[in-house]
């Protein structure tokens, strides 16, 4: 490998750190950046890595494969924004029948006691209208070698005990009655 000199425009091997002909000194290479920190990826092929991810927004939309006919079932795809431009997605098979159906129907009572959908845009309609409960955080399994991610496991927040009266807010302690410190009397007005 060589290198031009931008000073005399000679050739010269990269591994100078000088110009011979005009002493030109060359900055010092710049190292290769990365992490601060190591990756704890699996790298053998098989091997599982658990990821946490703190669930920022959660959009619900129909899906079609690409490629299907029109009459083949659809689903529910489910988008967590996990940070600012990065999404982890799942499909939940709501047309779909046998095992698939059966995840789709355990999934869905997760998040909600309303009966699942029979069709995908249905189910979408009821997810939109904030039927369902959004998971705070997801765990998403990676196994080296395979192209795709799985989320595992969803983490909800706690439910209410009872819920709260109109005009008052979840997170608001209930108001409590005030005594009167006077009598009818001396009333005010």
């Amino acid at each position: 490998p060589a290198k031009e000199c931008p000073q005399c425009h000679a050739l010269i091997a990269a591994g100078f750190a000088t110009c011979p002909q005009c002493g030109h000194a060359f900055p010092p290479p710049q190292a290769a950046v990365h992490e601060a920190v190591a990756s704890t990826a699996g790298i053998l092929t098989g091997q599982p890595t658990l990821t946490e991810f703190a669930v920022r927004d959660v959009t619900y939309a129909v899906h079609q494969k690409r490629g299907a006919p029109p009459d083949a079932p659809r689903t529910l795809r489910v988008e967590y924004e996990v940070a600012l431009g990065r999404y982890q997605r799942e499909w939940i098979c709501v047309e779909h029948s046998g095992y698939a159906r059966g995840k789709a129907e355990r999934w869905w009572a997760a998040r909600t006691a309303q009966p699942l959908p029979t069709t995908a845009a249905e189910a979408c309609r009821v997810a939109r209208a904030g039927a369902l409960a959004r998971p705070t955080t997801i765990t998403v399994r990676t196994v080296a070698g395979e192209g795709y991610e799985r989320i595992i496991d969803w983490g909800f927040p706690p439910t209410l005990a009872t819920p709260p009266e109109p005009g008052q807010d979840a997170d608001e302690p209930p108001l409590e009655p005030v005594a009167a410190s006077w009598t009818d009397e001396e009333v005010p007005w």
